[in-house]
């Protein structure tokens, strides 16, 4: 299974090398224009409508590799079953103990509860307004 996919990997990175190359070297469509409108012979204004030339086909049939190759792509890389769910719950799974030397073994294991404060003494609100005043007990 790892050999299809590296196979497959580098046809899609060679299509994709030559879909560049061959995109780069066609003569584009806007570039008759000028010619088009008195110094050139073109029949219409935009080239021969409806021709294809070898390099227009050959990127045609490259682009619908380069599709194939990255829809088998996902296909097997979507069929391998996920161990135990996301990345983040096998790293959580797979995450080392800490160790218990130094520092870490002063702390102690539990935290001794905090004494409930028997007296509680609430300061007196600022004498701005008496409505918003609590009462000390």
């Amino acid at each position: 299974m790892n050999f299809v996919l590296t196979a497959i990997l580098a046809v899609q990175m060679l299509t994709a090398l030559s879909m560049i190359g061959l995109i780069l070297v066609q003569h584009g469509k806007g570039a008759d224009m000028g010619a088009a409108f008195g110094s050139g012979s073109s029949g219409s204004l935009f080239g021969a409508s409806g021709s294809a030339n070898f390099l227009s086909r050959t990127t045609a049939v490259l682009a619908a590799v380069f599709f194939a190759c990255t829809l088998l792509l996902a296909y097997f890389g979507n069929l391998r079953a996920p161990e135990s769910g996301s990345v983040l719950e096998r790293a959580a799974v797979t995450a080392p103990a800490p160790a218990a030397s130094g520092a870490a073994a002063q702390i102690p294991a539990t935290a001794a509860p905090a004494p409930a404060p028997s007296t509680a003494v609430v300061p007196p609100a600022p004498a701005a307004s008496g409505a918003a005043q609590i009462p000390a007990r």
